[in-house]
């Protein structure tokens, strides 16, 4: 999600995860992707917007190094990195801007897409400013986007990353949900909160299914962002941070390293 797109009011919208690999089969599937070279592609949430500690020559793009691909750079040393992940990024950014360093020696791939593609900074302005049935339904139109529209979206990038870089193991890792409910919690009313979690849920699965069907595995941050929501007394979400509208709705540093990194981690 770009920073620039959420300045002026507010913010963005927009899991272990259960992808069955555990132990040594874990550990396996990193040290073989570590073997060739991995590019980090997606928008603000692989970027690290929210993290801090930006990288200067990144620009607008807002890549962190405290974002989960630069740690896990860090950690497992493949013999590349290209950090091309860019705030703001939709799928079509992805096509024209972020794929020139697949090929055919890229071992693994993670992404993060489709939010910005579905409207969800306008959900959360929109729900941040006016009513509750009008809240509702801007989350209709924006699930109406992803039932009929992004899967082709998805497919489109997901082609284009199976052609530029065959052997690639492609991990796309999805989104947390937004707020712990059932608690007392300035801001948004329950209903709204419950209905924006139950429109970060049906991106989800919408994302899962697609990179499903292209043989990709799905990461799901859900369960590891669980008990860190926005409302929770650990968040690892930053709610509406006025001296940074940016930030707002992103992951910070710890939702980067105890949500997303150990996806990818038993993903690898």
């Amino acid at each position: 999600m770009r920073r620039s797109r959420l300045t002026g009011f507010v913010t963005s919208l927009l899991l272990a995860a259960g992808l069955g690999l555990t132990g040594a089969a874990s550990a396996q599937a990193s040290s073989t992707a570590a073997t060739g070279g991995y590019v980090a592609l997606g928008d603000s949430y692989s970027s690290g917007v929210g993290a801090g500690s930006y990288l200067s020559m990144s620009g607008a793009c807002d890549r962190s190094t405290k974002a989960y691909p630069y740690l896990w750079n860090a950690a497992h040393s493949p013999s590349s990195f290209a950090f091309n992940a860019c705030s703001g990024a939709k799928t079509d950014d992805v096509l024209a801007n972020q794929l020139g360093s697949l090929n055919s020696s890229t071992s693994l791939v993670s992404i993060t897409i489709g939010g910005n593609d579905a409207g969800f900074a306008d959900v959360m302005t929109t729900c941040v400013t006016s009513s509750d049935s009008t809240c509702l339904s801007r989350i209709n139109t924006a699930r109406a986007y992803v039932a009929n529209t992004l899967p082709g979206k998805l497919d489109t990038v997901y082609n284009a990353i199976s052609a530029k870089a065959p052997s690639a193991r492609v991990v796309v890792i999805g989104y947390p949900r937004f707020y712990l409910l059932g608690q007392t919690c300035l801001g948004l009313s329950e209903t709204k909160r419950s209905a924006i979690n139950d429109a970060a849920d049906y991106m989800d699965n919408t994302i899962k299914a697609r990179a499903t069907a292209h043989n990709f595995v799905f990461g799901d941050v859900r369960t590891t962002f669980s008990g860190h929501e926005i409302c929770s007394g650990d968040s690892w979400l930053h709610s509406v941070n006025w001296l940074d509208i940016g930030e707002s709705y992103h992951p910070t540093a710890s939702g980067q390293s105890g949500g997303y990194l150990p996806v990818l981690n038993n993903a690898a």
